[in-house]
């Protein structure tokens, strides 16, 4: 553990130049004390580490000096190739093999890395909606990394049932974690947030010899899809207002279009289509229209109700401030 914590201070001094003690205990996450008995310890095994005195001192390297300990383990480069590392456990892994491949480049080509770093950030989840908690992911995780049998007890529903699984892969789908796996010689999907225990078995699986995840899940994804009840809606919208729409044909393209959408089920269009108000008219399913109908003349009663309540003596709502940033949606 103190050789590899060795390693990664040189690492950061050599591509980070010089650092104080208290970034180094930050970045090792040990306390001040341990960075300077490492620094120590780096200086007797004949490492040009210079101490620098002041509030601004720390340390550093003498100038041109270069390590090629630079050599990855397996779960380091296991962690550089399975995207959002951290989740599966592997954050630590992850941040020295980067730590790593960053010492090994050119001065020139660690300067765009850094850049790079600093000026593209990837955000995969969903606005509005709370982030799943997948508390058991490194286990299974772990079990698909060595090839293990798996127990889980899984909700489906009001009911938590128990499954032996054989792992086959893990998925990120739109902030989303899904496990493929083989039970009973059948492929089945599990959502990972629904997973309430997780055990890995000692007892390894033969995984199929020409499985291919990718192809595998395009499958169950297109599955998904077909067996979607779709519906299209015919619709009356401003032209400005047809790129929100999945249209499949244009009736009348008008000043205000008509058009065919496709939508996922009628309470999937009911609810995507009030959200335009009345910028957009429903022409056919007569259901739809009805049900649209009634659900404004509910909106207005319940509004109307509100004022014979006495609502309407609050003419201006109070609303409190508070200083913040605001994120651009």
């Amino acid at each position: 553990m103190r050789a590899s914590r060795l390693l990664s201070f040189l690492l950061l001094l050599q591509t980070r130049g010089q650092l104080t003690v208290g970034e180094l205990a930050e970045r090792l996450e040990v306390s001040e004390r341990t960075v300077q008995r490492d620094a120590q310890a780096l200086a007797t095994a004949g490492v040009p580490i210079v101490s620098v005195r002041g509030p601004a001192g720390g340390y550093r390297l003498e100038r041109g000096y270069r390590t090629k300990l630079t050599g990855l383990d397996e779960s380091e480069v296991e962690a550089l190739f399975v995207g959002p590392a951290a989740e599966l456990g592997l954050g630590h892994e992850l941040a020295a093999a980067r730590l790593k491949l960053l010492a090994s480049l050119p001065a020139d080509l660690q300067e765009r890395a850094g850049r790079a770093e600093k000026l593209f950030h990837v955000d995969m989840r969903a606005w509005f909606r709370e982030e799943e908690r997948v508390p058991h992911l490194p286990v299974v995780a772990g079990a698909l990394w060595r090839g293990h049998r798996l127990d889980i007890r899984y909700r489906e529903g009001a009911a938590v049932v128990s499954r032996r699984l054989d792992p086959l892969g893990l998925i990120l789908k739109a902030g989303v974690w899904y496990l493929l796996a083989e039970r009973r010689g059948e492929e089945r999907v599990y959502r990972a947030s629904r997973i309430v225990a997780a055990r890995e078995r000692a007892e390894p699986f033969t995984r199929p010899p020409e499985f291919d995840l990718a192809a595998a899940w395009a499958r169950r994804s297109e599955a998904f899809e077909r067996g979607r009840r779709q519906i299209e809606v015919t619709v009356r919208v401003p032209r400005s207002q047809v790129r929100y729409l999945r249209v499949t044909r244009v009736v009348d393209d008008g000043e205000r279009p008509t058009v065919i959408a496709q939508f996922s089920g009628v309470d999937h269009a009911l609810h995507s289509l009030l959200a335009f108000g009345a910028q957009v008219e429903v022409l056919a399913p007569r259901a739809l229209r009805d049900r649209i109908e009634a659900t404004a003349a509910e909106t207005v009663a319940l509004y109307a109700a509100g004022r014979s309540d006495g609502c309407a003596s609050f003419s201006k709502p109070t609303i409190r401030t508070r200083q913040a940033g605001t994120l651009a949606q």
